[in-house]
């Protein structure tokens, strides 16, 4: 039998991974809005995200890690993305095969415009949250991500 905490706590991660799941849909439409009439859907977006932060210029392998996603779905994107002009391959002096993926001047202004948008649709949905709040919620969702990438690890290894 379950104590009363237990219950409790497994009611209460079970109702926020039901609504992050329902964030994550209501978020992928919301994204696909903003930017749908600059050639770029919420995962192309994602991933010229991911390329612009990178500090340094990083193989489709290493954006997919950085990210969180299967290097497949990662590639076909990149593969969109390059016969739209938006990123292209840059030789890897450290691996042959694995070339570098970068923005294009057109990924570049596509980013940037993205982002100019993003600021005031964030700054609405922040309205009436604080920054504490915020960043404890990032750091729960952080906390669970790294308790699910270690399982993770750990079923590879037993595997």
């Amino acid at each position: 039998m379950l104590s009363n905490k237990t219950a409790r706590l497994r009611e209460a991660l079970t109702d926020l991974i039901l609504e992050i799941f329902r964030l994550n849909g209501r978020l992928l439409a919301a994204g696909d809005a903003l930017v749908r009439d600059i050639g770029l859907s919420s995962a192309r977006w994602q991933v010229l995200g991911a390329v612009a932060l990178s500090p340094v210029p990083v193989p489709v392998a290493h954006l997919a890690r950085n990210m969180g996603l299967a290097r497949q779905s990662v590639q076909r994107l990149v593969d969109e993305m390059m016969n739209d002009d938006l990123v292209c391959y840059a030789p890897n002096p450290h691996h042959r095969r694995a070339r570098l993926v970068v923005l294009t001047e057109r990924g570049e202004k596509a980013y940037r415009a993205a982002m100019d948008r993003q600021a005031p649709w964030v700054d609405g949905l922040a309205a009436g949250l604080t920054p504490d709040a915020i960043l404890s919620a990032t750091s729960i969702l952080r906390q669970i991500r790294s308790r699910l990438e270690s399982e993770s690890k750990h079923e590879n290894a037993t595997v």
